[in-house]
């Protein structure tokens, strides 16, 4: 079956899409940015880049992290970071409910050839 993969430009340099929402979503559940990033097949570096650019995309942090030390470092999302991930997945949820019949007649059109 066909997906709708979303990525939206918020401006000329600037853009979210899965992997940036996914990203957030497992700096949530493990706590840690190099965590998140593992769990992506990501080096901790291209996954703070990319924290980094969500800053400047929206102006403020999308987590909040904590340096290393004896205890070991952390990360949490921020009130913003949990906002972009709740406002991307309801954008996602409506523009796939919006196409779904397209989706499912471009489905119909691969199996009729």
């Amino acid at each position: 079956m066909p997906q709708l993969s979303l990525r939206i430009d918020l401006d000329p340099d600037g853009r979210i899409g899965p992997g940036k929402i996914e990203l957030l979503e497992h700096i949530a559940a493990f706590g840690s940015i190099s965590a998140g990033a593992r769990r992506m097949n990501m080096s901790y570096k291209q996954a703070w880049g990319l924290v980094v650019e969500m800053n400047r995309i929206f102006g403020k942090p999308v987590i909040a992290a904590q340096k290393g030390g004896r205890r070991g470092g952390g990360a949490e999302l921020t009130p913003v970071g949990m906002a972009v991930i709740t406002r991307y997945r309801a954008i996602e949820r409506a523009a796939n409910e919006a196409a779904a019949a397209h989706m499912e007649a471009l489905q119909e059109e691969i199996e009729q050839a």
